[in-house]
């Protein structure tokens, strides 16, 4: 009887450690190492939100500086390809030949490709918008043009070309455009400046929003961190760790951002193309080009999406780093 209640006692005992191992292996194999920065511990929906809505901005800033300094481009190559002559009218002064000699002493210079005298009829279309149509230019004091297609690869000496028609037609007067090259010009610096700062602001925003994200991760697995590194961990693996987890944040809210840029940017040009040869188009067409930022700006778009990228991995290593050093250096001190 004493043998038998020993051997039921103890046969669950022999059960139970028989079928340790066989459940603990199982579990061991089924076992995964948990990540530093688990998922919860962040708003990471929220952080990539943030992420894709200022990579958006900066690209639609970067786009919008391309485009802006793309037409005024255009608009300096135009107009550099181009000068007028004024002549006034004046008692006593022949115009139609102030006109063909004007034009004769242009074409004398090297430079010039080819010289146009504006003839009354194309004199009173320009003026038809602000004095109407109907309007006889010889009862209006108008002055005439003459108009010089050079070549801007080697333009004219316009100074000579300047004196020249002032010594030979004093009523006229020379317009290289330089005045509204040099309007361009100072016009599409200051718009890169503009955008520059501008991206710079957002960028500096993405930092303190990631940092702000990368020390409340750091709130909020603190315990762990503190266990790890005075256990040994180093400090670069704990900041590995957080770089991973914020990179492919960075990643997901900077392709996001940088996608719905490109789309914005299509549509943009889509819409352009399609209103070619329309008041609204051609107003617009004048103003902006065709919308287009070309392959240089759907590149510029990318390589914005993957600083942000970039620098939300860079700013989470350094601001664990940085968190480190100080745990370290309030552990010395203690």
């Amino acid at each position: 009887m004493t043998e038998a209640g020993h051997a039921d006692a103890g046969e669950p005992v022999a059960a139970r450690v028989a079928a340790a191992p066989a459940q603990s292996a199982p579990a061991r194999r089924q076992r995964r190492t948990a990540p530093i920065v688990p998922p919860q511990a962040v708003a990471g929906n929220a952080l990539v939100l943030v992420i894709a809505i200022m990579t958006f901005l900066s690209c639609l800033t970067l786009g919008a500086v391309t485009l802006v300094n793309d037409t005024a481009a255009a608009w300096q190559t135009q107009i550099s390809r181009e000068a007028t002559i004024q002549i006034k009218p004046a008692e006593g002064l022949d115009m139609e030949a102030a006109l063909a000699g004007a034009a004769k002493i242009a074409s004398g210079f090297a430079g010039v490709r080819s010289t146009n005298v504006v003839d009354r009829a194309a004199t009173a279309r320009l003026l038809e918008p602000w004095l109407g149509s109907g309007l006889d230019i010889d009862e209006l004091p108008v002055p005439r043009l003459v108009t010089i297609t050079i070549d801007p690869a080697s333009p004219p000496d316009f100074a000579a070309m300047r004196q020249a028609l002032t010594a030979e037609i004093p009523q006229a007067s020379l317009d290289d455009h330089r005045n509204w090259v040099d309007r361009l010009v100072a016009m599409a610096r200051t718009t890169v400046t503009i955008g520059a700062g501008v991206l710079a602001l957002m960028l500096s925003a993405t930092v303190l929003t990631v940092v702000f994200a990368t020390r409340g991760a750091m709130t909020g697995s603190g315990h762990i961190i503190e266990v790890l590194h005075f256990v040994g961990a180093e400090a670069r693996f704990i900041a590995a760790q957080f770089r991973r987890h914020f990179l492919v944040t960075g990643m997901k809210g900077a392709a996001a951002g940088g996608l719905l840029a490109m789309i914005v940017f299509l549509a943009f040009s889509w819409w352009g193309s399609r209103n070619l040869a329309t008041p609204q188009g051609d107003q617009a067409a004048a103003l902006f080009g065709n919308f287009a930022i070309g392959p240089s700006g759907y590149a510029g778009v990318l390589i914005v999406a993957a600083a942000v990228a970039m620098l939300t991995a860079a700013t989470s290593h350094i601001t664990v780093v940085s968190f480190l050093s100080d745990l370290d250096a309030r552990q010395s001190d203690g």
